[in-house]
């Protein structure tokens, strides 16, 4: 039997708005440091690839970064740094930094099958989006998006979670118009959920399918089954993308969809929108979030600036070492349950993630 889950982590988007203890501002002592190790690390020869904790010392902020992990695997899950000033550096100099504090953090892990580590977050016009895949449904006949097309365009991104511990987010431009970050606890989803309609809640904890396409695969019949929510040793976590799920329907192997799985679905995204809250980032924030219990999407947003001038964002997927163990059977997705483990990610062809 599901009972309502208590901790920090429970969030109304009310909380979020009415509390200051999620952002922390760099002051100039701070982005003195970061200067500091970027001149050094820079006096290597080295790319920004290579930035880690060796080679871009950071010692003096470790009780900042002590205070971000802890703060996402065990207070509300998600922190906003601020006051980074991008305009001060090249491409090269900010995703070196960017790079460095996260790998302060945790491991980034390979986002695609390329192995790539960072990501640019753009709108990259219709025709190459489309590229990352589309196929046909065939019960409606319109063209559907692979979730990679989806974010690489100028589209609303519905809530969602990612295939890592922790997903961070480097606002270097924003949009002329739109483009807000939309979060919601699924803790809180849950325990709502119970509450109305513990019938649906339970179905949650069941298998959905979920298909590979886009992302991993250009086969729409690939697919895995994974239930959306889980419990493990007293924590919760979640993995959820409706895309991935719908995907699987437009092929022909993966078991169909009930009434009420849908209906589950659809309450879950409900939900999201009377609990979460709206955010705007801005140049020089950065995002990190827990991806075992928020969710998080964007509005839909255009740009009047020609692509290369638009909004951007760059993007690390992290496993981090103070992680939750995961239910037994997700191995299927992350590779390892096991706590504290580099795991998550879309593995590069190589099968070895960076």
């Amino acid at each position: 039997m599901h009972k309502i889950i208590d901790g920090p982590f429970v969030w109304k988007g009310s909380d979020i708005v009415n509390s200051t203890d999620w952002i922390l501002p760099l002051d100039a002592r701070s982005i003195d440091i970061l200067e500091t190790g970027l001149s050094k690390f820079e006096a290597q020869g080295l790319n920004w690839q290579q930035a880690s904790k060796d080679t871009f010392s950071l010692e003096q902020l470790d009780t900042f970064f002590r205070h971000i992990s802890d703060e996402l695997e065990n207070g509300f899950g998600l922190i906003k740094i601020t006051g980074l000033p991008v305009e001060r550096y090249s491409d090269a100099q900010l995703k070196s930094i960017y790079y460095a504090m996260m790998s302060h953090i945790g491991v980034p892990v390979s986002q695609n099958t390329s192995g790539a580590v960072m990501m640019a977050i753009e709108d990259e016009g219709k025709k190459k989006s489309e590229s990352y895949g589309t196929v046909q449904d065939a019960k409606t006949g319109e063209k559907f998006l692979s979730s990679r097309s989806r974010a690489l365009s100028g589209g609303v991104l519905r809530l969602h979670t990612d295939r890592c511990d922790v997903v961070t987010l480097l606002c270097v431009r924003q949009a002329t118009s739109g483009g807000i970050s939309k979060l919601v606890s699924a803790v809180a989803i849950h325990n709502e959920m119970l509450k109305r309609r513990p019938d649906l809640l339970e179905l949650l904890f069941q298998d959905y399918p979920r298909s590979r396409f886009g992302e991993e695969s250009k086969d729409i019949d690939g697919y895995f089954m994974l239930p959306i929510f889980g419990m493990c040793k007293g924590k919760f976590t979640t993995h959820f993308s409706r895309t991935y799920i719908e995907a699987s329907q437009t092929g022909t192997t993966a078991p169909r969809m009930s009434d009420k799985q849908w209906e589950a679905m659809d309450l879950l995204a409900q939900l999201g929108e009377e609990l979460g809250f709206t955010m705007a980032l801005e140049p020089g924030d950065i995002q990190l979030l827990n991806n075992h219990h928020i969710f998080h999407g964007r509005t839909a947003y255009e740009d009047t600036a020609e692509l290369g001038s638009g909004r951007l964002l760059h993007r690390i997927w992290m496993a981090v070492p103070n992680s939750r163990q995961l239910p037994a059977g997700q191995e299927v997705l992350w590779g390892t349950t096991a706590s504290g483990k580099i795991r998550g990610g879309i593995w590069p062809k190589s099968g070895i993630n960076p």
